[in-house]
């Protein structure tokens, strides 16, 4: 039995035994097909997992710019399952650059959608009081968090940035006219020091007060509901209540997920066995709360294992019966030599990624039919 009737029988089947889905999903005014988005990667992610790469189509190794061109397609023949987008140009640049970083942006996501693929957004947010970029800079950066939180000296202008991302927002419209939904993953690794918005520059209750605010003045005040929100820290705890420490609140979030490169072979440190205990500490939060659960960041830079794919990640992502609805790994640089997270055509591991690509478990665009529709019987 093939890998696509074995997996439409698989999806009939989990329609039918489900029944009526309770959602975990904050934004009950979401469009239906944000709606549908949240209900099948839930159902998805009980038996598979959708594979994303982070800048997928925007460029690659060696390469930017090119109409209908992925390293992950250009290796398997499909386009990746997710494709990662930033929104680090729609703020702390001219409002010339800003239009046209919406412009590519825009066409990035409206071409995913068209072809039936899921589009997530991270926010490398350019510090808004220090003017220096998103990294933590020592003796420049400010910790704005509790400046742009309610009350704080630059909260009105942290407004009008969120105005723009709002504007974008309902401006991705596919061709069939509906608004493209975006797992949005605002302030990713909080638990680390490198960004400005991190632990050691930011207090808890500053960072919960500036999540709440952002999720209800997107969804309340400026009505965007095409947007599911994620929560991702680091990979820097061991227990659920450590993972939670900075949790804003069931009605703040849509997904949990976890950035680990750490456990998966940086600097040749592998510890398949902390990642996998990290992950179900997700996994299980997810389950437990109807929300969706994800690997929202990983990778082996310049992979130099050539059976990473098979051997380190898809091992753990099989593990313990975990529910993930993705797995991200992240760029590849368009100039850079080393730099870069998924193969392209005669990298060493390309030959292992085609075996992950092939595994039924895993989930590519050329496998995704009707994300975006409630009636959602087979993933192809």
């Amino acid at each position: 039995m093939n890998k696509k009737v074995f997996y439409n029988i698989l999806c009939t089947v989990t329609f039918l035994l489900v029944g009526n889905f309770v959602s975990g999903q904050i934004d009950k005014d979401a469009t239906k097909e944000t709606k549908a988005l949240y209900k099948n990667l839930k159902d998805i992610s009980k038996r598979s997992i959708l594979f994303a790469h982070q800048h997928a189509t925007e460029y690659g190794h060696g390469w930017s710019g090119d109409a209908n061109r992925s390293d992950v397609k250009s290796v398997t023949g499909s386009f990746p399952a997710m494709v990662g987008i930033d929104f680090s140009g729609l703020s702390g640049r001219s409002e010339a650059d800003i239009e046209k970083t919406k412009e590519d942006l825009r066409k990035n996501v409206v071409d995913t959608y068209n072809r039936g693929g899921v589009t997530t957004a991270a926010w490398h947010f350019s510090n808004p009081a220090s003017k220096d970029g998103f990294y933590w800079k020592e003796g420049v950066s400010l910790a704005s968090m509790s400046l742009i939180k309610p009350g704080g000296s630059k909260h009105e202008e942290y407004k009008k940035i969120l105005k723009n991302i709002a504007d974008f927002a309902n401006s991705v419209k596919g061709s069939n006219g509906k608004l493209a939904p975006i797992i949005f993953r605002p302030y990713h690794e909080f638990d680390g020091e490198w960004f400005w918005w991190g632990k050691p520059y930011t207090s808890r209750e500053d960072f919960i007060a500036v999540w709440q605010f952002t999720v209800s003045y997107l969804r309340d005040t400026l009505k965007i509901h095409n947007f599911i929100y994620a929560f991702s820290p680091d990979n820097k705890f061991n227990t659920e209540e450590e993972f939670l420490e900075r949790f804003p609140g069931n009605d703040y979030v849509d997904m949990v997920g976890m950035d680990n490169y750490g456990d998966f072979g940086r600097d040749g440190n592998y510890n398949i066995e902390r990642a996998i205990k990290k992950l179900k500490i997700v996994s299980d939060y997810g389950i437990k709360n109807n929300k969706l659960a994800a690997l929202t960041e990983t990778g082996l830079e310049s992979i130099p294992n050539p059976i990473w794919w098979t051997e380190t990640l898809l091992k753990v992502l099989k593990s313990e019966n975990m529910q993930l609805s993705y797995v991200l790994v992240w760029r590849n640089d368009t100039q850079s030599p080393t730099h870069y997270y998924a193969p392209f055509p005669g990298q060493d591991s390309a030959p292992d990624f085609l075996k992950f690509y092939n595994d039924p478990f895993t989930i590519f665009e050329k496998d995704l039919k009707k994300i975006y529709k409630r009636k959602f019987l087979g993933i192809f």
